[in-house]
């Protein structure tokens, strides 16, 4: 005999959601987005960040006075500008410009000075303060770490023209070196006179003044990477050579990569004040950049429309050479400049 199937109880009835609160109760400066968080009104954030606002402003006027608000006068490399005339009267010439300074020889010559400077500048300055953000990080003692730090990082208050007299003292015509090289009986050599070396001199002058002064980005990156990672290595029998390949370098490589890129940008600025210091030791031949260029063109010769084209050729391929560099970053999956995935 089988009995009857006990028949299950109904479930009990769910208690009911309390309702949202009417938009208008929530106080204006706190507002629930629809994925539940959250999220501040304009004038509270503005209110949250007016510190961090007040110190970023110094930094923003000088970009948009200096930076932004000269673009529209770049007009003027498509225009036989005249300055008594203006922007509006000048005669619109279009690409003229343009082609005269190509057909110039002095802008191929001032190219090619330009872009060996460049690449010496990216073979021998660039790798420099990360060597030497590897040496401080492996200096155990912090007084000893902060007297090189500071010791390296003077060069880079002092104006090229107090560097460039120190380097004429040393090395030029009647300096220290050609001086002992003369007493010891060989031949005087002065490199600051000699357009041969003149690109390897101010590659040495820019690793001088800013090497130091560039080790604090790598620094701040060897800081961030956690200790706990040297010490599990440490424990599985890696050595120090081992703990820098697979631990320090990836710490510190997307930093590596951002510098590298925004040096791309100004590769075809090699330094105005620093050139035409030295521009008459060594002759036009050797010491035109373009940056010189565009100044004995512009201001000297008067020729504001050519001058303005270069420059604007300069910012146009300095902008190419970033966004391709970035480019390549995110196809070996660094973040480079931006990263794809915000």
């Amino acid at each position: 005999m089988t009995s009857a199937p006990a028949q299950s109880s109904p479930p009990a009835a769910e208690p009911p959601a309390p309702a949202d609160p009417p938009r208008s109760a929530v106080p204006v400066s706190r507002r629930v987005s629809r994925r539940g968080t959250t999220k501040l009104s304009f004038a509270a954030r503005f209110r949250r960040d007016r510190v961090m606002l007040l110190m970023v402003l110094p930094g923003f006027l000088y970009f948009v006075v200096f930076h932004w608000l000269p673009i529209p006068g770049n007009i003027i490399a498509f225009e036989d500008y005249q300055p008594y005339l203006g922007f509006i009267d000048s005669v619109w010439v279009g690409l003229d410009n343009f082609a005269a300074a190509f057909a110039e020889p002095a802008f191929w010559l001032a190219l090619r000075n330009t872009l060996v400077i460049t690449l010496m500048q990216l073979l021998l300055f660039f790798p420099v303060p990360i060597a030497l953000a590897l040496l401080l990080n492996s200096i155990m003692s912090p007084g000893i770490k902060k007297f090189v730090q500071s010791v390296i990082y003077l060069p880079h208050f002092l104006g090229w023209v107090i560097i460039i007299s120190i380097f004429t003292q040393i090395l030029g015509p009647t300096g220290v070196i050609p001086n002992l090289l003369e007493s010891m009986g060989l031949p005087r050599v002065s490199p600051m006179t000699n357009p041969d070396t003149f690109p390897l001199l101010v590659t040495l002058q820019v690793i001088w003044k800013d090497a130091g002064w560039g080790t604090i980005m790598f620094l701040a990156a060897l800081a961030s990477i956690d200790d706990e990672l040297y010490e599990a290595a440490a424990v599985d029998g890696a050595g120090p050579w081992r703990r820098t390949w697979a631990i320090t370098i990836p710490g510190i490589m997307p930093i590596v990569i951002l510098l590298l890129i925004l040096n791309l940008g100004s590769a075809l600025s090699v330094g105005f004040e620093q050139i035409i210091l030295q521009r008459n030791n060594v002759g036009a031949e050797a010491g035109e950049v373009l940056d010189t260029y565009v100044y004995y063109h512009g201001i000297v010769d008067g020729q504001w429309g050519t001058a303005a084209a270069v420059g604007l050729v300069k910012g146009v391929v300095g902008l190419f050479l970033v966004l391709g560099a970035n480019k390549v970053a995110h196809m070996f999956g660094q973040d480079g400049v931006y990263s794809r995935d915000r």
